[in-house]
């Protein structure tokens, strides 16, 4: 018998959040994995010097009183909302577990980077609905976001029991769709797609750490584009 715990975006942080707990419910013989698909939230600056995301995730924590909930290792050298973020927590989950993220995540461009209490103007507005319209210094904003998300598993991926696939596309949550997740066309690193990369991690037919170059090098994106008037949610 197998056992495996996934979800994406908020479901994805749940299953990194409770990944060791999960485990703790089945016996021993019982194999558990767990896969996060746009679930590494970065506690990152947003484009006016703010802390839209931290300040977020503060709301929540101290909402709904998670704070004797989350990770004593973490915890006791940490605050509770900096134990809410991924990048605290995945280098020491015990459990097998796979990361699964859009290295341009766009609900964290629309939400942690550029919401519009930081954009005020609406300088951000034509990029975040569509990557072409991003000029040289938003694209750099961009890539300084990737490479923090590069930064934030590289302790994880050292243990060979864990799985990644970063990808440099414009997207969020890829394992919910057929198109992205097993699709003749689906995104792909090394010319494996992402259903045969958690296939293969899952189980145990290949050692899986695949991180993309940096945009635009990747083309078999499924880059999501909005109107520039719609409100993304």
């Amino acid at each position: 018998m197998v056992a495996l715990l996934a979800g994406c975006s908020a479901g994805g942080l749940a299953s990194i959040l409770h990944c060791d707990e999960f485990r703790e419910l089945f016996p021993e013989e019982i194999i558990v994995k767990c896969l996060a698909d746009a679930g590494m939230f970065l506690d990152v600056v947003d484009v006016a010097g703010g802390r839209s995301i931290r300040n977020f995730f503060n709301g929540v924590v101290t909402l709904q009183g998670v704070s004797k909930n989350l990770p004593e290792y973490c915890t006791s050298t940490m605050d509770p909302t900096s134990c809410f973020f991924p990048e605290n927590l995945v280098a020491n989950i015990k459990t097998p577990l796979f990361l699964l993220n859009a290295a341009y995540d766009v609900w964290q461009l629309y939400e942690s980077l550029a919401p519009p209490r930081a954009d005020p103007e609406g300088y951000w507005t034509a990029c975040k609905a569509n990557y072409n319209n991003c000029n040289s210094s938003q694209l750099q904003v961009l890539q300084d976001f990737r490479q923090r998300m590069v930064d934030s598993v590289k302790e994880f991926q050292l243990l060979q029991k864990n799985g990644v696939f970063i990808n440099s596309c414009f997207a969020h949550c890829q394992t919910e769709r057929q198109d992205t997740w097993h699709g003749p066309a689906s995104p792909a690193i090394s010319n494996k797609g992402i259903a045969k990369s958690v296939g293969d991690w899952y189980f145990e037919r290949a050692v899986v750490k695949e991180i993309d170059c940096p945009y635009p090098c990747d083309p078999t994106c499924h880059n999501l584009v909005f109107n520039a008037s719609s409100i993304f949610l």
